[in-house]
């Protein structure tokens, strides 16, 4: 079978790393076209991890040289950049998976929270990518937004209880992350000595993931209480969720029973943890209920199927492959 040429924009940081690490031993695609926003240098020279394992230059990133040598560009930089690339990449028929925020959303959301949208065209077009979900509509797509790390572990874990749920009651998220989820990018508030044997929140109840998780669960903005935490530690997300319900039902069932075909969904029958999904493309889920209380814990790698791995499942399905492919499952145990 002949492989699909792809392209990255985007390779420097950690979640252009991770997908360079899956990408490198996919079966099917091919690495055709390693950029980013400066080029001059090298794969190995960027990522010295991969030195002896696969090089090749990295250029800066050229919209037209993509086109012409790429079926499908994967797109790892910034909200407001990613609409800059994928206009012109769109218009000359190279399928996109986008990593940003920029086509999450729609208009009037995405605008309150980030930036005028340059691209409303494009908004018309997009899948967001949670395979879970949208799986159908991922095939025929041409332009996929790759969910945040906290959506995908909040939206997993809520889903399946949404018609259970108590209508216009509180959906409470207390959500912890690892460092690398901040990216490469040197602040106050990731430096070591901040983050090293210290646990803290930051932008509480106004994180601009909350409308995310809003949206794509069809309720209020006002209804998600979210708060993020900044763990001392490299990777990992655990997400704990508060809901209230109503009716009988077995929880666990219910969980069991929406997730029973899903490659990359485990229900779990202990409270779930960081460790057992480090390295893979794996969501555990646990639930737990008390009266009209119901507990979801949720976890997953925040720099795979928080991003880049969920990118590749979704490029996947978008290509005709099985969605499993080349996707790694094996933990970083211990």
């Amino acid at each position: 079978m002949s492989a699909i040429n792809i392209g990255i924009i985007g390779a420097s940081g950690y979640t252009g790393l991770e997908l360079l690490k899956i990408l490198i031993n996919h079966p099917r695609f091919h690495l055709q076209y390693v950029s980013n926003s400066e080029g001059g240098t090298t794969l190995s020279q960027l990522h010295p991890s991969l030195a002896k394992v696969y090089d090749c230059d990295v250029v800066k990133a050229n919209v037209e040289e993509i086109a012409k040598s790429c079926e499908l560009v994967f797109l790892a930089v910034p909200h407001q950049t990613a609409m800059a690339y994928v206009k012109p990449l769109m218009a000359l028929g190279v399928k996109v998976v986008d990593f940003s925020a920029d086509y999450r959303l729609t208009q009037d959301v995405y605008e309150t929270f980030y930036c005028p949208h340059t691209d409303i065209e494009n908004l018309q077009n997009v899948v967001y990518g949670l395979p879970e979900l949208f799986r159908d509509d991922l095939r025929t797509a041409s332009l996929v937004a790759n969910p945040g790390c906290f959506p995908t572990s909040a939206i997993l874990g809520l889903f399946p209880f949404m018609s259970k749920r108590i209508k216009h009651t509180p959906v409470i998220i207390d959500a912890k992350t690892g460092v690398s989820g901040a990216g490469k990018k040197l602040s106050d508030v990731t430096h070591f000595v901040n983050v090293n044997d210290n646990l803290f929140a930051y932008n509480p109840l106004m994180h601009r993931h909350a409308p995310e998780i809003a949206e794509k669960l069809n309720i209020s903005f006002d209804e998600v209480h979210f708060v993020p935490h900044l763990v001392p530690v490299t990777r990992g997300m655990i997400s704990s969720i508060y809901i209230q319900v109503e009716g009988e039902f077995d929880a666990v069932a219910v969980l069991e029973e929406f997730y029973k075909d899903e490659p990359f969904v485990r229900v779990s029958k202990k409270p779930v943890d960081m460790k057992n999904v480090a390295g893979t493309n794996f969501c555990d889920i646990y639930v737990k209920q008390k009266g009209n209380i119901l507990f979801i814990s949720s976890a997953i790698d925040n720099l795979l199927r928080g991003a880049s791995s969920q990118a590749v499942v979704n490029a996947n399905i978008m290509m005709g492959f099985s969605e499993t492919l080349g996707i790694p499952n094996i933990a970083y145990v211990p």
